[in-house]
């Protein structure tokens, strides 16, 4: 094997955005085939100060269990019908068939890593309506101040 083909090293930002252009806040980078992963998925989220990265919604896996990395921030996550406050430096492992969702209502940017195995078959069914909406997390990507029209 050549030392090519024996690792990859990808810079997480200049990965695509999938959600650069929608109203969903923060950032979502699957990495897994800039990487050449043919076993593991790992994707790196960005949740701004108070957005739900979800919109209320959530999302189920059938078959994948789902490591979440949380590196920066403090997410408020719900598993099944339990929420709970998981902040940076711990680690939340996620079994299939547990629905899932978080959001961030804190003050500062959260950074998570979502890794699991690669499984084509089982991309998520989402879950609408799957919690209510926080009062302290906005649904919306806030949309940047347009300039004011010069007077005349």
């Amino acid at each position: 094997m050549s030392d090519a083909a024996a690792y990859a090293i990808v810079r997480a930002d200049e990965v695509e955005d999938a959600y650069a252009g929608s109203d969903v806040p923060g950032e979502f980078r699957a990495l897994k085939d800039a990487l050449g992963c043919r076993q593991v998925a790992v994707s790196l989220i960005r949740v701004p100060p108070h957005s739900d990265f979800e919109q209320g919604t959530g999302h189920v896996h059938e078959r994948l269990e789902e490591i979440y990395i949380v590196t920066r921030g403090t997410l408020t996550m719900r598993f099944g019908d339990t929420v709970e406050e998981v902040g940076a430096g711990a680690v939340a492992r996620v079994a299939p068939t547990t629905p899932r969702s978080h959001r961030n209502e804190g003050d500062e940017p959260v950074e998570l890593w979502a890794v699991s195995r690669r499984d084509e078959d089982d991309g998520g069914t989402k879950i609408d309506e799957f919690w209510e909406a926080s009062p302290d997390a906005a649904q919306k990507r806030e949309q940047p101040r347009r300039p004011a029209a010069p007077r005349r």
